[in-house]
């Protein structure tokens, strides 16, 4: 598995992940669930959907 995603892509992705997360945690709703998605492809640097679209940000890919 390679990583498709550029750091600037992963650092948005991890900010939006754990505010998401925290709005969730605070408003007792699902949103925080939802929020666990983006950052974990953030910390692995892989996104699925990228890989299906034939999409990366990330510069030195391949």
């Amino acid at each position: 598995m390679k990583k498709n995603m550029g750091q600037k892509d992963r650092a948005v992705r991890a900010i939006l992940g754990v505010v998401m997360l925290v709005y969730g945690i605070v408003f007792q709703n699902l949103v925080g669930i939802v929020g666990l998605i983006p950052l974990a492809t953030a910390i692995i640097g892989y996104c699925p959907l990228y890989e299906v679209l034939g999409v990366t940000s990330n510069k030195y890919a391949d």
